[in-house]
């Protein structure tokens, strides 16, 4: 029960992520470029990454070895994991762009966009665990999970210092941020919200549902940072 208590704050974050920062900030990366033919651009981009976590998450069922059926669906359970953990790969890469270009523009500014992007990161995290924990990672394993995730912040910043203007950095985040957006949709909306849905007691429920709101504010409270 406790764990569906912080499944429930994760949906409320993917979905407090998705439609008040990755979304809007597309939207503005859009209109900053003025790119004639964007919108549609940007639906594109998050059906695909909606398709491609669906499909992603299918391939590596029907792939899976496994004979015995009980360790088949144990090892099944761990993929929407797995899929989390490509989706915190994309986020990060984007937060480590973000830091990356704020320090080209100065010190303070990328101090600034730095300590915003760690609030920002602290009810995601929380999130990003319980959905490892209810995929069947260990506490132990799903921190070194999300620890080698937060590296690839690295990688972005270093993308940022080698792109020579920020044009090409605004086109490629035009394509990622709403790419990440589709695969947190498919995370929260097709593998998370079925299983509270299970849930029939009316109790239970509506603290799972008070946890989904929960996760949106606190991502809208970040939002104004």
């Amino acid at each position: 029960d406790n764990l569906k208590y912080l499944l429930g704050f994760a949906v409320g974050g993917l979905l407090g992520d998705v439609f008040l920062h990755l979304l809007p900030e597309t939207y503005q990366q859009m209109a900053d470029s003025g790119e004639e033919g964007g919108l549609g651009r940007v639906g594109v981009a998050v059906l695909t990454g909606i398709l491609t976590f669906l499909v992603l998450e299918k391939v590596l069922e029907m792939s899976n070895p496994e004979t015995n059926e009980e360790a088949r669906e144990k090892e099944n359970k761990k993929i929407v994991g797995y899929l989390n953990l490509f989706a915190n790969c994309t986020d990060n890469l984007l937060h480590g762009l973000a830091v990356g270009t704020s320090f080209l523009s100065s010190f303070r500014l990328g101090v600034t966009t730095t300590a915003a992007i760690l609030l920002h990161e602290i009810p995601h995290e929380f999130g990003d665990f319980a959905i490892l924990l209810k995929s069947g990672f260990d506490r132990w394993e799903a921190a070194k999970a999300q620890i080698s995730t937060a590296l690839v912040g690295l990688l972005g910043a270093l993308l940022a210092l080698a792109f020579e203007s920020s044009n090409d950095l605004e086109t490629l985040l035009m394509y990622i941020l709403p790419f990440t957006a589709g695969g947190f949709l498919n995370i929260a909306l097709v593998s998370l919200v079925p299983e509270l849905m299970q849930e029939k007691r009316p109790g239970p429920a509506l603290g799972q549902f008070l946890c989904l709101i929960g996760g949106i504010v606190a991502m809208s409270l970040l939002t104004m940072i």
